[in-house]
């Protein structure tokens, strides 16, 4: 006898958002348009994207918007690449964001497997860029895993970075399914680890001047147990992330993988008073919430102005 196939779940009402419009949003558009830039807000269809532009936040994707990996849950494209790198990209870019009014900046790319680095130099450069203008501004970095290269973590920490972002997406049992083979759970667990020891002994040695967060995320919907994430969450905390978020994963078009199911708001509300007690310094947890979203944005932007100085997170 024939296994049914099981449903999609429907999309439940608290998942519903406008379609994004307005001056600013039209305005950052129109902007990254001229300078040919791409952001991961399009490429990954956010669904906060017109709350974001409208409110002046955009996440520059870097290193143009073919990933060289094939994440089951990703609407990014992916093909092969020759490492060709637009070199002027990261000049352009701190022009824009030098411009921008904004005090608060997220950069990431698609994953560059065909580079040496992986692209760490390119984002490196890029922050330096953005800093020689507005030495204000502060910057987290959504970076790959680097195929687990340590001496990229490190260059960008050394770019200047203010908060080294990376994320492990799922749990471990899932990772397989989810991710691209290429992408493994104790890989990304071991950059975010680098990324803050390495951090803590340059500031020490006066090769930064300032403390730098670590970030990671969580997708829900693709069939975890409650017992997984909250391992996960462990095994974050255990590799020295200061900053979680947990999400809805969506799933972007008939070609990827199947949400199993549409987590509510209350069990969200859950994980964030559990990573609270983990000891996270800041939990943002909720059906739309993304890695970059624009209110976590906020509350890292006024707790890092407030520490810096102190060195001892």
């Amino acid at each position: 006898m024939e296994t049914p196939k099981l449903a999609t779940p429907r999309k439940p009402d608290w998942l519903k958002v406008k379609a994004p419009g307005g001056e600013r949003y039209l305005q950052i558009k129109q902007q990254l348009r001229e300078l040919k830039l791409h952001t991961v807000c399009e490429e990954a269809r956010c669904p906060n994207m017109g709350e974001c532009w409208s409110g002046g936040t955009a996440t520059i994707m870097l290193l143009g918007d073919v990933c060289t990996r094939g994440c089951r849950f990703c609407a990014v494209k992916t093909g092969k690449l020759d490492g060709v790198v637009d070199t002027e990209e990261p000049r352009k870019v701190g022009g824009l964001i030098a411009v921008s009014g904004l005090h608060y900046v997220v950069l990431t790319s698609v994953n560059r497997d065909d580079l040496p680095d992986g692209g760490a130099k390119h984002f490196a450069d890029t922050i330096r860029e953005i800093k020689a203008r507005e030495p204000k501004i502060l910057c987290e970095a959504l970076v790959p895993d680097f195929q687990g290269k340590l001496k990229s973590v490190e260059e960008l920490v050394l770019g200047g970075v203010d908060v080294y972002a990376h994320n492990i997406e799922t749990v471990r049992s899932q990772t397989p399914r989810v991710r691209d083979r290429r992408a493994t759970y104790d890989q990304s667990l071991a950059t975010l680890k680098h990324a803050k020891e390495f951090a803590g002994r340059a500031l020490a040695e006066g090769l930064i001047s300032h403390p730098v967060y670590t970030k990671s995320s969580i997708q829900v919907g693709h069939g975890e147990t409650d017992e997984e994430i909250e391992q996960t969450m462990r095994d974050l905390r255990a590799n020295l992330v200061n900053v979680v978020t947990f999400g809805q994963y969506l799933q972007p078009t008939r070609k990827h993988l199947k949400v199993v199911e549409f987590v509510s708001p209350l069990k969200f509300r859950m994980w964030e008073e559990k990573a609270r007690a983990m000891g996270f310094l800041y939990v943002a947890s909720g059906p739309l919430v993304r890695s970059s979203y624009r209110a976590g944005e906020f509350f890292m932007n006024n707790m890092i102005r407030e520490e810096r100085g102190t060195h001892g997170i």
